[in-house]
């Protein structure tokens, strides 16, 4: 039995930087995890294959990426830190996962019907149609009591947990079945111009990348959608834009939502935007130089993922020893 719950959460390389959005909504939590939960912290970059992208682009998105979660703050000495192809266990149950899932059962996730409507059927490739059994098999391989997830992965955590269930009734108890963890201090970060949409690398011209140059971000954030009234207000229905300009500040300092508001009272948009930029830009410059230092020293890097792999694979192979005695697999020597 584990002395702490465990927690999974995983991160695609599949942009320069990670954006406002992903920080706020997701990454900045996950040093708080680490300290109450044995965590799981990866770079998927097997997920990111799905779409067709240059080999030394994936690489140099994957050594980004994972620098990035050093600037966010996650530790490697409390928790796995793990790029996900450095543990071909993730894979390997994978198969077992997909022999066990049906196929109407995968067309109905709705992310592939998304995707491959936009695709087209000649465009669409079978790792995206595959892609939630994968992702079942990366929560599942380190019997992750817990997923930190938003309501556009929650399908997806729901088939882990069926297909956990239907191998334990087959071959009795060997998977944990996971549950979902609400972050509850997480912001929903929106497109700066179109603010009743999330924020995504696929709307540049909304999103703020935490790797972009200083004075791009600050631009960004002074050109963003706000609304023809003039009162500083917290209404995400009513005033969405500027709604999300105090989510931000809230997000990066910790000041409570009240109190920006009330510290604005009487104040133009533009003040506001002036504090939200500032926000960013102090939060970012750091950022940038951890980032920076880190891909500086390639064998340092290289050693982390080195060392987050291998504790990553001590759990990882526990679990794939138990399915594979599980269904009948002769162990292979050594193990």
């Amino acid at each position: 039995m584990n002395a702490r719950p465990r927690v999974l959460s995983l991160i695609q390389p599949t942009a320069d930087s990670f954006h406002l959005g992903n920080l706020l909504g997701a990454v900045q939590y996950w040093p708080v995890l680490q300290e109450s939960h044995e965590c799981f912290y990866g770079v998927a970059d097997l997920h990111a294959l799905t779409v067709a992208t240059e080999p030394e682009v994936v690489r140099q998105r994957t050594l980004v990426s994972y620098a990035q979660l050093m600037a966010a703050g996650v530790d490697p000495q409390r928790g796995a830190v793990f790029v996900q192809s450095h543990v071909p266990e993730h894979a390997e149950l994978m198969w077992v996962l997909a022999c066990m899932t049906g196929f109407g059962e995968a067309g109905r996730m709705t992310q592939f019907k998304d995707k491959s409507a936009k695709a087209g059927a000649d465009s669409t490739n079978v790792g995206l149609f595959t892609y939630p059994v994968l992702m079942a098999a990366d929560i599942l391989i380190y019997g992750a009591n817990a997923v930190p997830v938003g309501e556009d992965q929650r399908q997806h955590l729901e088939l882990s947990r069926d297909l956990a269930q239907r191998f334990n009734k087959r071959y009795g108890r060997t998977l944990v079945v996971p549950e979902p963890h609400i972050m509850k201090n997480t912001a929903k970060i929106n497109d700066l111009q179109e603010p009743n949409a999330k924020m995504s690398k696929s709307s540049p011209a909304g999103c703020v990348n935490l790797l972009d140059p200083l004075k791009t971000i600050e631009k960004r954030i002074k050109s963003a959608v706000t609304d023809s009234d003039t009162e500083i207000r917290f209404d995400p229905q009513r005033k969405p834009g500027v709604s999300n300009l105090i989510s931000i500040i809230h997000g990066l300092t910790g000041q409570p939502i009240e109190e920006i508001v009330a510290g604005l009272q009487g104040q133009m948009y533009g003040e506001l935007k002036k504090q939200a930029a500032a926000a960013v830009i102090a939060y970012a410059e750091p950022f940038q130089a951890t980032v920076q230092s880190l891909l500086e020293d390639r064998a340092q890097l290289e050693q982390l993922m080195k060392d987050g792999a291998e504790k990553a694979r001590q759990a990882a192979a526990a679990t794939l020893d138990a399915v594979y005695d599980a269904i009948g697999f002769v162990r292979r020597a050594g193990r």
